[in-house]
């Protein structure tokens, strides 16, 4: 699941992370009531307003129709009102959302870091993150931080650090002073960043993060280290562990079918293809969508429905498939193991009966307990379903299908 920068910045404070303070914003009266809190804490005139989407790239996006980027500075109070109301209401496009761009519902409007002080300021990158080759935690972090990260990776890996923990333990006191260290950082700011890492760790593991990213992390003209921007991805299957957490969850923010999805108990993932797949285990559904592949279509989508599918499960997997305009095809791929075949294959008859005026080609592979009888039940039920036992036959009806 993944959280906007200010729901994540107020977790990270409950663990001593220093963050760029800020106040999210709904309207342009709350933009502007939430510039006079800031001003009046930090005294500064200027405010950053941020776009709240689930992308990155806001810097460098832009608000469809509008000369508006999704992130810019507001010099004074009326600036503030004005980019707040471009932003809000605005779908902002950037190289993570796709030319669809996104809805933006909310902004976060923030202190200015770049405040004058005895040191120059810093913009660092820094994210942790699960390393499955070395199945250890691992910190990433480099001297160049700010918006072009992916460009460093790939011009200058060099200038790159990893820093790996094994899973069962924390992050150790040499390897946040390492850290500090090769960020070129010494004295009161050394000492803030071993600190500010150490609780970062600590925020990861508790949090059950899949993903944790801080770009920039920056050191102030006083040496403080902050968080001045968060991407934070949590684990949903240990959000059951987390209900605080869960209930941040936005759905505006997600696919619209994987949320419907969701409702029935479906693991579902919408892709680009034109072959809709329904697959009972994901090992199955991986190998069911490359065969799709080589036998010349393209997977419209995962779905999963687990061990327990029945005919509610079937049809609604059916409606959320064939919300798709680009499916030419549904192929079913049941293997019956704890599920029985003629249980699906009834489910498969009564949500086709239920559904009605399906017109795309529909192809049931039964393998497994009473795969025989789950066949009869197809093949006599009168409906345009083609049904198959072998995978190789499957594959052949799905190359007649979308050839």
């Amino acid at each position: 699941m993944n959280l906007h920068e200010y729901q994540a910045k107020e977790l990270l404070k409950k663990f001593n992370v220093p963050v760029q303070e800020g106040i999210a914003c709904s309207s342009t009266n709350e933009a502007e009531d939430a510039y006079r809190q800031i001003h009046a804490q930090f005294g500064s005139k200027f405010a950053v307003i941020k776009a709240q989407i689930h992308a990155g790239g806001r810097g460098k996006g832009s608000i469809v129709g509008k000369d508006q980027r999704g992130v810019a500075v507001g010099k004074s109070m009326e600036d503030v009102v004005s980019i707040s109301g471009n932003i809000l209401g605005g779908t902002l496009v950037t190289i993570q959302t796709g030319p669809e761009g996104k809805l933006v519902n909310k902004v976060l409007v923030a202190q200015d870091v770049y405040y004058d002080g005895p040191n120059p300021v810093k913009e660092f990158y820094l994210s942790i993150l699960m390393d499955r080759s070395s199945c250890m935690n691992v910190v990433m972090y480099s001297t160049e931080g700010g918006m072009n990260i992916e460009d460093v990776a790939h011009d200058t890996p060099e200038k790159i650090f990893k820093e790996y923990i094994h899973p069962g333990g924390r992050l150790q006191g040499f390897q946040a002073r390492k850290i500090a260290f090769n960020l070129g950082l010494s004295g009161e700011s050394f000492k803030n960043c071993v600190k500010f890492v150490t609780n970062l760790y600590n925020a990861y593991v508790e949090l059950d993060c899949g993903m944790l990213e801080i770009n920039p992390l920056f050191k102030t003209s006083d040496d403080k280290i902050i968080a001045v921007d968060c991407k934070m991805n949590i684990d949903d299957n240990a959000l059951m562990r987390h209900q605080d957490v869960a209930a941040l969850r936005d759905l505006s923010e997600e696919d619209p079918t994987e949320v419907e999805a969701g409702k029935f108990n479906l693991n579902f993932v919408k892709l680009d293809g034109n072959v809709g797949c329904m697959v009972n285990g994901a090992g199955l559904a991986m190998a069911t969508m490359d065969m799709i592949k080589l036998s010349g279509g393209e997977p419209a989508n995962f779905l999963d429905v687990g061990g327990t599918a029945n005919a509610q499960t079937v049809e609604a997997g059916f409606r959320i498939i064939m919300k798709d305009p680009k499916v030419k095809a549904i192929l079913i791929n049941i293997f019956g193991g704890i599920v029985r075949c003629d249980r699906v294959a009834q489910g498969v008859i009564d949500a086709y009966q239920s559904i009605g005026n399906i017109e795309i080609p529909i192809i049931v592979r039964l393998q497994g307990t009473n795969a025989d009888v789950a066949k009869k039940l197809i093949d006599e039920s009168g409906l345009k379903v083609q049904s198959a036992i072998l995978l190789s036959e499957a594959a052949s009806l799905v190359n007649q299908a979308v050839a």
